[in-house]
């Protein structure tokens, strides 16, 4: 507003050229802020294009494909393996059905479905087996469901509503240029005013007082700190972009580096959001996979086993079908054995398909010795029917169950989902079973326990480890069970053995103040649901943190807005996280956001210091022009030379700041305090007294030449003795840490050649004659010239 209000008065006396500048430069940056308004809100566009594009519906006894938009509460919907289920229903009938609810819990395993379950109202979405959700997809099985809830009524309405009403909080940057600019605004209007007064009371023209005040107040204001910002912003998105850091509002390059938490979701962005076989274990000892088939019969068995007893089907070389099977047949094929291959020489003839009462499944195959049937299944549903088990040379020995099935508790206890698998073999003629399809399941022999989970990232842990050093907490949030979070939590450094894990439940029943006691001490929350992910940023918030929240899926949409810096992961997420979001990882890499807080914290730094040179170089002319008078001195300075001073001054070596390399320890120091100034470490100080002794600089200079008669060159002497103190000054604050005459004074090389063009600049305003009468200038003598210097 006073830059407004600068401009037109400018305009109305005269100064048309600076007027139009910071109308342009105010123009420029709300249409910038426009822009990125824009991007941020098409995340509600997206949301809307993740519906099903089509339905298969009973209508009045007739089954039809119909617009997944058209489906309504009272449809009996079917839906099959690969479908999208196209809105919210409670099932009534389902076949070995499970479904990918990833999207809508962060929970990387698909969900078994069982019509015949009841849950309560409020139970958390994985937690609702009885329930088929708008958007979720089948991997497995099929199922018939009657619709319960549709558009903004079902849970991905729910979200689409909550990402609709979260406002996105101001930048830390923001808001400390806001305080800034208030405070500021109030000290130049009293600047102003007692300078005209004052003026006017020793007798001055009031014209010349008037525009003497106006050019104060644009020489108060930093008018060329909102291009500096964004020019800051800008080539710190740039570079960021080289490291796989995509920015979608600038704020939030600046915005990282005041980050004092990271929430972080679990699925895909920890880990990889891919189900791999961690472990092997039979008789206590752990399977080596990688050995050969032939040195362990277990092993041989095992194999084969993975790869025959799967349903998974191949598409490019692409395994298609339950994350769970496409990760034992990538187990298999690692080894050499992929499916195809072996039904060659061993022809599937039947199957048991698994459904979530028998909780396993079986398949009968047929070799030259006679018949092999492999089943594999939770371990309370395979070991019992066991009644041997294999050993390394191939032959049975003796079952122990009650250590298997201890062994299986221990496995689950690290967070791994335990399958366990099992074979028998028949060596007649005629194929076994006598039509009964349990006796297949009868009589087995143990091969071995499997412990899948999607594991970590591999950089992950280092990621947590270098957050720690820069003093920023990393916190866990997912959707999935209690015991896997806190084991990858506990992998990846989150906690330590003992630390406490909230679940969504608990966290729901602790009131706002018990909630924001015990948030600052919890680094894990398991089960917990887009509205609680929200209220755990908001929590964090009002405690003072500055939060970055990550995510990929459509769940973490709403907390990755309300998040002080929403991260999304470009590669595995969704569209909607990614609009939602302010900056998106392309890599999916959590060690990405690591560089993303070094480059922040560098261009606040540069942002700090443009603030810093710009307001001691205003303090400097305030100074100078608010002493004379107190000195006997003329107004030294006429409007035209401070509005010069600024445009060359504040300009290019200003913008030269924004790509001052980052000092030594931009990552070894904490996060800056959410509420401290940007004048914060003496910068006051510096901005009073470094001013002064400018403006006292040149007040001496103004004393010494007007008593040596220099009567037509004082007033260019002090010109430029203040230009070029500030240009001095620029080249002295670029560190806070090294000398100034040191390796890192050539590492800035456009900061070296705006000192230079500036200093050119202003030789050329003393000494190009078509310019002395339009800056009220003389040339200088080659002595005067050394003495300003």
């Amino acid at each position: 507003v006073v830059l407004l209000v600068a401009a037109v008065i400018a305009g109305i006396v005269g100064d048309v050229e600076d007027s139009v500048v910071i109308i342009v430069i105010v123009v420029l940056n709300a249409v910038i802020g426009t822009v990125q308004e824009y991007r941020a809100e098409r995340a509600l566009e997206a949301l809307q294009g993740m519906a099903a594009p089509s339905a298969r519906i009973l209508r009045d006894g007739n089954q039809r494909i119909t617009a997944a938009t058209d489906v309504v509460p009272g449809d009996v919907v079917l839906v099959t393996e690969g479908d999208i289920v196209p809105a919210d229903m409670r099932l009534v009938e389902a076949v070995a059905l499970r479904a990918d609810e990833s999207m809508l819990t962060g929970e990387s395993v698909p969900v078994e479905k069982d019509a015949t379950e009841t849950a309560a109202r409020d139970a958390a979405v994985g937690d609702r087996a009885n329930m088929g959700f708008k958007g979720a997809i089948v991997t497995h099985g099929r199922g018939v469901g009657i619709v319960v809830a549709t558009g903004v009524a079902s849970e991905l309405g729910r979200i689409a509503g909550m990402l609709g009403s979260v406002e996105r909080a101001p930048t830390p940057l923001q808001r400390r240029l806001a305080r800034f600019g208030w405070w500021l605004s109030l000290v130049v209007l009293v600047l102003c005013a007692i300078v005209f007064l004052f003026g006017l009371w020793r007798g001055e023209p009031p014209l010349l007082m008037f525009m003497t005040a106006v050019s104060l107040a644009v020489a108060a204001v930093p008018e060329a700190l909102p291009a500096v910002v964004t020019v800051a912003l800008a080539l710190g998105a740039r570079n960021m972009m080289r490291h796989n850091a995509l920015v979608r509002a600038l704020p939030a390059v600046e915005t990282l580096g005041s980050v004092t938490t990271i929430c972080s979701d679990k699925t895909g962005t920890l880990t990889q959001n891919r189900m791999t076989v961690d472990r092997a274990v039979s008789g206590g000892e752990v399977l080596d996979l990688d050995a050969s088939p032939t040195d362990d019969a277990r092993v041989a068995a095992l194999l084969t086993g993975m790869a025959l007893c799967n349903d998974v089907a191949f598409k490019d070389e692409d395994a298609i079908g339950d994350p769970t099977e496409v990760a034992l047949s990538a187990c298999a094929a690692s080894a050499g054995l992929l499916r195809t291959e072996l039904e060659e020489t061993l022809p599937r003839l039947s199957e048991i398909a698994f459904d979530s009462g028998r909780k396993r499944m079986t398949t009968l195959h047929h070799d030259q010795e006679g018949f092999l049937a492999f089943t594999k299944g939770a371990p309370e549903a395979v070991v019992p029917l066991c009644t041997s088990a294999l050993d390394q040379t191939g032959s049975a020995r003796e079952l122990d169950r009650s250590m298997i099935l201890a062994e299986a508790e221990g496995l689950a206890r690290e967070g791994l989902r335990v399958m366990a698998f099992a074979e028998r073999r028949w060596r007649d003629t005629t194929a076994p079973g006598n039509g009964v399809p349990g006796a297949l399941e009868e009589d087995m022999t143990f091969v071995a326990l499997v412990g899948l989970l999607d594991p970590p990232r591999p950089e992950a842990r280092a990621a947590v480890a270098d957050c720690s050093e820069a003093g920023i907490r990393p916190v866990m949030i997912t959707g999935d069970h209690p015991e896997t979070a806190q084991q990858i939590g506990r992998r990846l450094g989150f906690i330590e053995d003992g630390d406490q894990v909230i679940t969504g439940p608990e966290l729901e029943a602790l009131d706002d103040h018990a909630l924001a006691e015990r948030i600052t001490t919890v680094r894990v929350f398991a089960r917990a649901d887009p509205a609680q992910k929200i209220r755990i940023v908001e929590a964090l918030q009002e405690r003072g943190e500055i939060v970055a929240m990550t995510g990929d899926g459509v769940n973490d949409a709403p907390a990755l807005k309300r998040a002080d810096i929403g991260v999304a992961m470009g590669y595995g997420g969704t569209d909607v996280a990614r609009e939602a979001a302010s900056l998106v990882l392309l890599d999916d890499n959590f060690a990405t956001i690591v560089g993303a807080v070094r480059a922040g914290r560098r261009i606040y730094d540069n942002v700090r210091k443009f603030i810093k040179y710009t307001m001691t170089s205003n303090s400097g002319e305030i100074w100078t022009i608010f002493l004379a008078p107190f000195f006997g001195l003329p107004i030294p300075l006429l409007p035209i030379h401070i509005l010069w001073i600024n445009l060359v001054t504040d300009g290019l070596p200003g913008l030269a700041l924004a790509v001052e390399p980052e000092e030594k320890d931009v990552m070894k120091r904490p996060p800056r305090p959410p509420g401290e100034s940007v004048f914060a470490h003496g910068m006051w100080q510096h901005v009073m007294w470094c001013g002064l002794a400018m403006g006292l600089t040149c007040l001496a200079t103004q004393a010494w030449a007007m008593s040596t008669g220099r009567e037509e060159s004082w007033q260019t002497m002090v010109f430029t003795v203040l230009t070029l103190s500030q240009l001095g000054h620029v080249l002295a604050i670029r560190t806070e840490l090294t000398p100034l005459v040191s390796s890192r004074f050539f590492a800035n090389g456009a900061m070296l050649a705006a000192v230079g063009l500036t200093f050119a600049l202003q030789l050329l305003v003393i000494y190009a004659p078509p310019l002395n009468p339009i800056f009220k200038t003389v040339p200088l003598s080659a002595a005067d010239l050394a003495i300003c210097i």
